[in-house]
């Protein structure tokens, strides 16, 4: 039988587990029968995985979901509760501020104006009321990619002293309601990102977003991109506030000597990235698309290896 490690992490005053990750040579065999193949290496890693390609693998220690606050089947996070418990896994929740079905609510002014006012405080306390009743460890990441000004979130590219009073305002509202809560801050690592930075007191990781697409690499580098070149101005950004840090979202597509690269470096490199506690890969075709014409990447392990590229 493996051996299972608990790996705590320490914030601050606070120990949080973020998964039992297996190791020895027992490994192989407690996978079982699995599509969802995990990259070798120490650090904890973790999956966006609706269909489920990680469902019966033993090292996947994470488990991330997506929510609206608005319009949201509130049952399915208790489903996600059941299945990440289930697995022994880490419930990490990407509160979004919006709602997914079309609305005039879903305007950057109408959401900056809603938290301001106070407006959103009996929602988002709702929300946390329930978070509180979840049995998982629960990692809580509002607000993401609040650096991106490519037009994606409608809680971008504000001024950063307006998205820092939101967040500070949701986060103490978390914080109040449940119990334990672990708060992730999560920029996409842009240069502008540390203006958003909202205070050591109500953020326990700082989140990051790293994705390879080797035609994207090709078409304006010239060459393949390596996954810690992608990473290292984002992370030495990071970690300048004394926190763990976290990929909240990984992808990587291109040709499979291009994801063999990536595969050997994601989970591998405590050395260069020591702060770098988890690595949480995004099972999923991409849903917004890239630019010059790229359009929208297929992340998901059984079809991000492409053909060759010439």
């Amino acid at each position: 039988m493996a051996t299972r490690n608990i790996m705590p992490v320490l914030m601050g005053r606070r120990t949080f587990v973020l998964g039992a990750a297996l190791t020895g040579a027992g490994l192989s065999a407690a996978l079982g029968p699995s599509s969802g193949s995990v990259p070798p290496g120490r650090i904890s890693f973790g999956a966006y995985d609706p269909g489920g390609d990680f469902s019966d693998t033993a090292d996947c220690t994470i488990e991330h979901i997506f929510l609206p606050w608005e319009d949201v089947a509130i049952e399915t996070v208790f489903d996600a509760d059941r299945y990440a418990r289930a697995r022994n896994r880490t419930l990490l929740v990407t509160l979004e501020p919006w709602t997914w079905s079309r609305s005039e609510r879903n305007t950057a002014r109408s959401l900056r104006e809603g938290i301001a006012s106070g407006a959103y405080d009996d929602n988002m306390r709702s929300i946390c009321e329930v978070f509180a009743a979840l049995e998982s460890p629960l990692i809580l990441r509002w607000g993401h990619e609040m650096d991106n000004e490519n037009g994606r979130f409608i809680w971008s590219g504000w001024r950063p002293s307006d998205y820092i009073a939101a967040y500070r305002r949701m986060a103490t509202i978390a914080r109040r309601v449940v119990p334990g809560i672990q708060l992730i801050w999560s920029p996409l690592g842009n240069a502008t990102m540390q203006a958003f930075y909202p205070g050591d007191d109500l953020v326990d990781l700082v989140g990051l977003t790293v994705f390879g697409l080797q035609e994207w690499d090709r078409a304006n580098h010239g060459r393949d991109r390596s996954f810690a070149e992608i990473l290292a101005p984002r992370y030495d950004r990071a970690v300048v506030f004394g926190k763990p840090v976290m990929l909240a979202e990984l992808g990587y597509s291109g040709d499979a000597a291009y994801v063999a690269a990536w595969d050997r470096q994601v989970r591998t490199m405590s050395a260069r990235f020591p702060a770098l506690v988890g690595v949480v890969y995004f099972n999923h075709p991409e849903v917004y698309d890239w630019p010059q014409g790229f359009g929208l990447p297929d992340w998901r392990i059984t079809r991000r290896v492409t053909a060759p590229q010439s």
